[in-house]
């Protein structure tokens, strides 16, 4: 049953939530390293599961390959393009004295891109959505961490550094809204493309940025297991749901 434009809204405001609670953590204390890469590894199986057991299957269903190979590739080429040019803001953004926003700018385009993809998993189903909201809340959870912690490095205060963090779950609300806006009343061939690129999206998510930054810290078969159990738990919850 497809939901609403407002249901779905609804929905994307717990990434939001999450995203700000984040940001919050770092006031009362910056979270080690420990925990963050636990987080890192469980939000990349539970993004992983959601792919492999709800997105793909509907994908395979339709059986479109000419418009699954042009939207996974698409999907790729995009989020190479925005991983290069992001990298090079982030690389520009050396100073101690002002704000990175070489960084802001990457993690914004991430964020953004998140929730569109929000859009496009409702448009797989109202199930995909939901579960693809759930494993976002994590991702993002992280980011809000991250964000805060970085500007709050700069010796900004943390009314500056609440107003980047509500921005960025600003962004996330417009990213959604797009894709619930632009995805409404799309026919087969063009869903189909749309969930291909957000099946290549969310591949390069798990790889390329979650995992990528897990494993810049030690890690430990325990904190590598958590990935595992993210997919499980999402698992065995798309089969309960």
């Amino acid at each position: 049953m497809a939901l609403s434009f407002l249901e779905i809204l609804w929905f994307a405001l717990l990434p939001v939530l999450t995203i700000l609670v984040g940001g919050i953590i770092p006031f009362i204390q910056v979270p080690g390293p420990v925990f963050r890469n636990v987080m890192l590894h469980f939000a990349a199986g539970v993004v992983f599961s959601v792919v492999a057991v709800e997105l793909l299957p509907d994908i395979v269903e339709k059986h479109r390959p000419i418009e699954v190979m042009i939207g996974f590739g698409l999907g790729v080429a995009v989020m190479l393009a925005v991983k290069h040019f992001t990298g090079k803001m982030e690389s520009a953004a050396q100073s101690r004295t002002i704000l990175p926003w070489g960084i802001l700018i990457g993690t914004g385009v991430d964020i953004l891109l998140d929730g569109f993809l929000l859009g496009i998993g409702f448009a797989a189903g109202a199930k995909e959505g939901v579960l693809l909201a759930l494993a976002l809340s994590l991702e993002v959870f992280s980011l809000g961490i991250a964000i805060s912690t970085e500007v709050r490095t700069k010796q900004f205060s943390r009314a500056k550094t609440l107003s980047i963090v509500l921005f960025m779950g600003a962004l996330f609300l417009v990213g959604t809204v797009l894709g619930a806006t632009l995805l409404s009343g799309m026919s087969q061939e063009m869903t189909e493309l749309v969930l291909s690129f957000g099946l290549a999206a969310l591949l390069y998510l798990v790889t390329e940025e979650l995992l990528m930054e897990a494993h810049e810290e030690k890690e430990s078969p325990l904190i590598t297991s958590a990935f595992f159990v993210g997919f499980l738990f999402f698992l065995i919850l798309g089969m309960v749901a």
